[in-house]
């Protein structure tokens, strides 16, 4: 990645024991992920904007959305 360095968002379901992933949205329009208990060693998973739009929606829909018990 090159410029500014990205703004890191954690989920507010997170809650308070670092057991979450962090989500910043890259100025080409991509997405990265990391693990918000190593942020340091800077492992991401990148997507690309079409990627993650498809990520997205496939979360919205019903047959992906496993039932809760």
């Amino acid at each position: 990645m090159t410029g500014a360095a990205p703004e890191w968002h954690r989920s507010s379901y997170s809650g308070t024991n670092n057991n979450c992933l962090e989500h910043a949205a890259l100025p080409d329009g991509s997405h990265a992920i990391r693990d918000s208990k190593d942020p340091w060693r800077r492992i991401t998973i990148h997507f690309s904007a079409t990627a993650w739009q498809a990520f997205i929606e496939g979360q919205k829909s019903p047959a992906t959305t496993p039932a809760i018990r």
